[in-house]
């Protein structure tokens, strides 16, 4: 298995699976901005606590403790934003950049009544949607993505956040031919983080908000002209146990594209994962970022798609 320097101890969080609202974060991450925002160079790169440039895909722990399991989860968009962020898997130290059609910066659609994404929205870190294998619940092989996770806290995340989250569980959708799977989680430190430790909570403590989200998964692309999306469980939330093994099996493939038993087409570079065959020097990965352009004003949105209402 390989291996990542984890660095603080946390306070213990009990026996029961439930958590304090209180949490001290095991690591710090700090994040530089390089490239004009709302532009086609605008990358958000990652430093460690040693201000080491890292990459937020690799080198961030997927895992900050366990049992109860909690995990980092890198945050992509933030709640009501809908410039589509995401981690470069293809480019060497995975910064975040803004997603790319035909040549144009992707927003997603804003399909009343919500503007933007409903939930903070990314990725937890070490894991991977292997495509190429078929998950026998949906029939379908991966994204080719991290883990998506969405977050349903109180506090608007700002965009590249690293915060630490608790799963209460997983919406198993299919696009475009592809497992795609939700998690659904809380940021422990939320002030319902005690209160929402299963689906059936979610429902209790915030009605509606998981009839939203579903409805939002499948409506989103039709602005865009593609059809509606399904899921695999007749849309049915699987609860937190169901939702932990799936994050493991992802967790599990992006071990073994390291360790070369899997081949996978992300850019491998790290510099703290022990075993990897990919491991590069923090001088390299400073290389790398000293590539990037300056970071400058940010430019003007000019796509109404970013502001319009769509009625689906």
């Amino acid at each position: 298995m390989l291996r990542v320097a984890l660095g603080t101890a946390i306070r213990s969080l009990g026996s029961n699976r439930k958590f304090p609202v209180l949490f001290r974060k095991m690591a710090s991450f700090c994040q530089e901005e390089r490239g004009p925002a709302n532009t086609l160079q605008y990358r958000i790169y990652y430093k460690n606590d040693k201000g080491q440039f890292i990459s937020p895909l690799h080198d961030i722990p997927w895992q900050v403790s366990k049992g109860p399991n909690v995990y980092n989860m890198v945050v992509e968009v933030p709640r009501w934003t809908n410039s589509k962020m995401e981690i470069a898997t293809k480019e060497p130290l995975n910064p975040i950049k803004q997603d790319v059609k035909k040549g144009k910066l992707r927003f997603v659609a804003n399909c009343f009544p919500h503007k933007g994404y409903i939930w903070n929205y990314g990725a937890i870190p070490q894991t991977w949607e292997n495509p190429k294998h078929i998950d026998p619940n949906t029939n379908q092989g991966g994204d080719n993505d991290p883990i998506d996770v969405c977050e349903i806290g109180s506090r608007i995340c700002k965009r590249g956040e690293v915060i630490q989250v608790k799963v209460v569980g997983v919406l198993a959708m299919i696009d475009e031919g592809e497992t795609d799977w939700k998690v659904i989680a809380i940021d422990v430190n939320d002030e319902n983080a005690d209160k929402i430790n299963s689906i059936a909570d979610v429902e209790k403590i915030k009605p509606g908000y998981l009839d939203a989200t579903r409805s939002w998964f499948k409506i989103y692309k039709i602005p865009d002209g593609k059809p509606a999306n399904v899921f695999a469980f007749d849309g049915e939330y699987k609860d937190r146990d169901f939702a932990e093994k799936v994050i493991q099996e992802t967790h599990d493939f992006w071990v073994h594209s390291h360790d070369g038993s899997v081949e996978c087409d992300f850019a491998m570079q790290n510099v703290s994962c022990s075993d990897s065959k990919f491991k590069t020097s923090c001088e390299e990965a400073a290389k790398i970022v000293d590539g990037a352009p300056g970071k400058g004003p940010a430019a003007d949105i000019t796509d109404e798609k970013a502001e319009k209402w769509f009625y689906v």
